[in-house]
């Protein structure tokens, strides 16, 4: 099974780390990280999509994504 997730977030150390440790869980960078200017707040958002292909899975809509 293939699961996507797109991870967002203020552009900052802790973005970067959470987008590390999926790395770190066998998830694998797809396509360009994106950046959106939040003028409300004043900051930069960040969002990266990843991938990971994962064996003896079904998919269910009850799946927590973040667990793989």
């Amino acid at each position: 099974m293939r699961l996507y997730r797109f991870l967002t977030g203020p552009d900052d150390a802790s973005f970067c780390k959470r987008v590390s440790a999926a790395l770190n869980k066998g998830w694998q960078l797809q396509g360009s990280p994106s950046l959106t200017f939040d003028a409300v707040k004043g900051r930069v958002i960040c969002g990266q999509a990843i991938i990971k292909e994962v064996e003896g899975v079904e998919y269910s809509d009850d799946i927590t994504l973040s667990d793989y």
